[in-house]
């Protein structure tokens, strides 16, 4: 039987969210929705609305939660305008996976529900990335070998790097909690990273198809 969601992927910087969201596209069709990318075009076209990359990371996240919560709601059930009543509202063949990290569910949720969407587990196929077993270290290292002119951190110095990384540990053990709380399945990538979303590719089939 095939099981009709879309998919939700959520984490921390740096944790294989695009990256897994590209590998479900090609293995099973679904379309990706990055939400740096909506963060990006809103930037552009409305500033005023405070929804900027690299900036205030609190406040991006909160200001573009209405947006999502409609985007979801209207794209994901029954009561969303256009959709075929199919099982969840989704509609099949053109299925999507979200994926960032700029999510405040708290604020998201209670949009859902005027969809008739209660539950986001009921809905949604929810996956949580996170690097909860790196060290400060580990993540200053992983930025110097990784990092290209693309990359904001790429121009940091070393005291900088570490204070971002100290950053990152914290925002990953909180990014976990948050996403528990909503029911997320939590994978860590801290180690061999492609082993591991390979599996979530796998798993993600399991859930779609049986």
């Amino acid at each position: 039987m095939l099981l009709l969601k879309n998919i939700i992927i959520a984490g921390a910087s740096r944790s294989g969210k695009s990256t897994l969201a590209r590998k479900i596209n090609e293995e099973l069709n679904f379309f990706v929705i990055s939400i740096d990318k909506l963060v990006a075009m809103f930037q552009g076209a409305y500033p005023e609305l405070n929804i900027k990359l690299n900036w205030d990371r609190e406040k991006t996240t909160d200001n573009i939660a209405p947006f999502l919560g409609h985007f979801l709601g209207m794209f994901s059930s029954a009561n969303g305008r256009g959709l075929l009543p199919y099982s969840h509202g989704a509609v099949e063949g053109n299925m999507f996976v979200l994926e960032g990290g700029y999510i405040n569910f708290g604020m998201i949720l209670p949009i859902l529900k005027t969809y008739g969407m209660e539950d986001l587990k009921e809905n949604f196929l929810l996956i949580g990335l996170v690097q909860n077993r790196k060290t400060v270290d580990e993540f200053v290292c992983d930025f110097k070998k990784y990092d290209t002119e693309n990359d904001w951190t790429y121009y940091l110095d070393d005291d900088e790097l570490k204070e971002v990384s100290e950053d990152a540990v914290s925002y990953n053990r909180s990014m976990s909690e948050h996403l528990v709380k909503y029911g997320f399945t939590i994978y860590d990538t801290s180690k061999e990273r492609e082993q591991v979303l390979d599996k979530i590719v796998d798993d993600i089939k399991l859930k779609l198809y049986n």
